[in-house]
């Protein structure tokens, strides 16, 4: 071996190199043969093979043969004339055109041009007349062709549509064995729903909730029925048929029920309400039987439907004004399956819903959904294992209070709080940090609740002055009176869409009095009351306020109860029908009367609150110089102008915003609900 050939060998050959993993690796498609059948078909139909003739007029033609250029001539079906053209007459430049075939290399056989006649014996007369002149031996030849169709033609035209209507027989038949991707037009009927089950285990277990202890209570029972069944059945009881969880979004109600299935190790079937809605009539209906019928073949089972008020709305009393028809006969078909003639016995059915009160009555009866169960917003203890549980993959700094951070969340349901970590997270990066800090959570709880600071806005010094006035006044009103939320910080620093913001700790209660409500009011109006003492006008910059003090004037007239002259009545339907309804369940009196109650109950605040701050306009002064000097004021600054709360307890446990907004702003307050 040469030198040469050894330096060759001794070079790495490509093909000899591993190859990448991750490279994307060839997966033949056999709609690829499919496509590449019906682009050949294509190209043959478009491709010129040289049989195809061009279309010249019969005048052209009488010159040609009058020159001597044509060969003969064929009669094809008495209706349509194909011309031959001379071999040594093509070479000339009026048939290039057509001398050679399109396709292949060679000489055009022809016919290389034709027309169309309407009398062949007419034609033949001319062709004759025209020809008297010309010696016999070269006159153009007249031949006939009755049945001059290509193969190709005959093909196309009959074979080919053939071979493809049954091509698509057997495609369309194997498909719909198969069940794949392209049978869903004949698969419309059955259920979406995904099943869990030993080869698709799901891993969320009650340890993964936290803050719903009393809902856990109730569907552990449901699991341990369907792990010891004798326990039960021995004794003659039945399990309950259905279990509904209520709650506002965000509670944990889908958690919970993937906790069941992770506990339960059985079948366990999701699906939402939305699955079973199709533009198709039937097919609702068609999906719950399916649904039903396998959960009892794979029976015990659990069926789990989130957002069960997509099918579950209360029928209307006039079908002919329902809205959706298909959805009506869907929710029957649920309800008879839930509880018919037929036997489900090992299905238990779990849903989920924000929206209870508009639910059909028949669903929620003894039988179908035996028991409710609420997953209310956490209280102090809830929101402590919450935050537990999802800073635990976190990197915390040693000695991080978590019961300080659940005091300033009231209001917080799972996933704000599951949203407040992970804010924490992103905001204790953005400063380059190693661990998540106590600040960091409370940079994350301004960052949600009030939106993101906005130091570069553009505002004017006057302007900053109202700002400042009518946050120190809301401040000062919660600080002096009995029954409103103490302080714990105020902020002039424009966030999201306001241009201020106030924090408070309010007190977790279950019951509220007209003397908190109207306190709370004076509190909301505070605002707006220093800018009248201050400056002698008003701007709206209170619409927020307004808004909040608006609702909750109303609710204490019309809802509670609370009001002397309309006594102990409440117009509240928690059915939920007057929704639907477009009159009032009272008269025009009455509401007069109730829009008058109204008005004079925030009139009465207002001026209260005015006497308050006017009582008080030094220590006002003093806290908006403070404001504006600092931007940022705590619950310290108020304790050093106003002196300590004498109603404060030790320990106060939460945290709500009011904001400043535009007169085009409308800004969302803390998740936190009224009472």
């Amino acid at each position: 071996m040469s030198e040469q050939q050894q330096e060759e060998k001794k070079k790495p050959s490509f093909n000899n190199l591993p190859k990448d993993p991750k490279a994307p690796k060839f997966n033949f498609n056999f709609y690829w043969v499919y496509a590449l059948v019906i682009l050949v078909i294509i190209g043959i139909s478009m491709f010129d093979f040289g049989g195809h003739p061009r279309e010249i007029s019969r005048n052209k033609f009488y010159g040609w043969v009058k020159s001597g250029y044509v060969e003969k001539v064929t009669i094809v079906n008495k209706d349509l004339i194909n011309v031959y053209i001379k071999k040594d007459s093509l070479a000339k430049v009026d048939f290039k055109n057509v001398a050679n075939k399109s396709f292949g290399n060679g000489v055009n056989e022809g016919p290389h041009y034709s027309f169309a006649i309407g009398d062949a014996g007419a034609f033949e007369n001319e062709l004759n007349a025209l020809q008297k002149d010309i010696p016999e031996e070269n006159r153009v030849n007249l031949y006939y062709d009755n049945n001059s169709h290509s193969y190709w033609d005959w093909i196309l035209g009959w074979i080919f549509p053939l071979i493809l209507i049954i091509f698509l027989y057997m495609f369309i038949i194997r498909r719909m064995g198969s069940g794949g991707g392209g049978s869903q037009i004949f698969n419309i009927g059955k259920s979406k729903a995904t099943l869990f089950d030993k080869d698709l285990h799901v891993k969320v277990t009650f340890n993964d909730v936290a803050g719903l202890e009393e809902a856990k209570v109730e569907v552990m029972e449901i699991v341990d029925f369907l792990k010891n069944p004798k326990k039960y059945t021995q004794l003659g009881g039945k399990i309950p048929r259905g279990a509904l969880l209520v709650g506002p979004p965000g509670t944990g109600k889908t958690l919970l029920a993937k906790a069941v299935a992770g506990e339960a190790q059985v079948p366990f079937f999701s699906l939402s309400g939305s699955d079973f809605v199709e533009m198709f009539v039937g097919v609702g209906a068609s999906r719950v039987r399916d649904l039903f019928r396998q959960a009892k073949e794979k029976a015990p089972s659990i069926i789990f439907i989130d957002e069960i008020d997509a099918i579950g709305r209360a029928r209307g009393k006039q079908p002919s004004f329902s809205a959706n028809d298909e959805r009506e006969s869907t929710l029957n078909q649920l309800l008879t399956e839930m509880d018919g003639f037929g036997s489900n016995s090992g299905v238990i059915i779990l849903a989920a819903t924000n929206r209870a009160d508009i639910l059909d009555r028949a669903l929620l009866r003894p039988g179908r959904f035996d028991r409710q169960i609420y997953v209310e917003l956490p209280d102090l203890n809830g929101r402590k294992e919450i935050f537990k549980v999802h800073s635990t993959p976190l990197k915390l700094d040693v000695g991080l209070d978590l019961d300080f951070l659940a005091k300033q969340t009231p209001g917080f349901s799972g996933a704000d709080i599951a949203n407040l970590c992970n804010e924490a997270a992103l905001i204790a990066a953005r400063r380059n940090k190693t661990s998540i800090s106590h600040q960091d959570f409370l940079d994350a709880v301004d960052r949600i609740v009030g939106g993101l600071e906005k130091k570069n806005k553009i505002i004017s010094y006057e302007e900053k002055r109202v700002i400042a006035y009518h946050e120190s006044g809301h401040a000062a009103v919660s600080w002096l009176l009995e029954h409103t939320a103490p302080l714990v910080k105020v902020t002039i620093v424009p966030r999201g869409n306001s241009l201020g913001a106030a924090w408070y700790l309010p007190e977790e209660r279950q019951l509220t009095t007209t003397e908190q409500i109207t306190d709370e009011i004076c509190a909301a109006l505070g605002g707006r009351a220093a800018e009248f003492v201050i400056f002698g006008k008003i701007s709206t910059g209170a619409l927020s306020d307004l808004e909040k003090i608006t609702k909750q004037a109303y609710a204490s007239v019309s809802i509670f109860g609370l009001n002397d002259k309309l006594g102990n009545i409440s117009y509240y339907d928690s059915s939920g029908n007057s929704d639907y309804t477009f009159s009032k369940p009272y008269s025009e009196k009455t509401a007069e009367l109730i829009d008058s109650e109204v008005k004079k109950m925030i009139d009465e605040a207002y001026q209260r609150t005015i006497e308050l701050l006017q009582n008080n306009r030094s220590a006002l002064d003093q806290l908006a110089a403070t404001l504006l000097e600092k931007e940022v004021i705590f619950k310290e600054d108020l304790e050093r102008i106003f002196g300590k709360r004498k109603w404060d307890k030790e320990e106060i446990p939460e945290t709500k915003t009011t904001e400043v907004i535009t007169e085009t702003e409308i800004i969302t307050t803390s998740p936190s609900t009224l009472a």
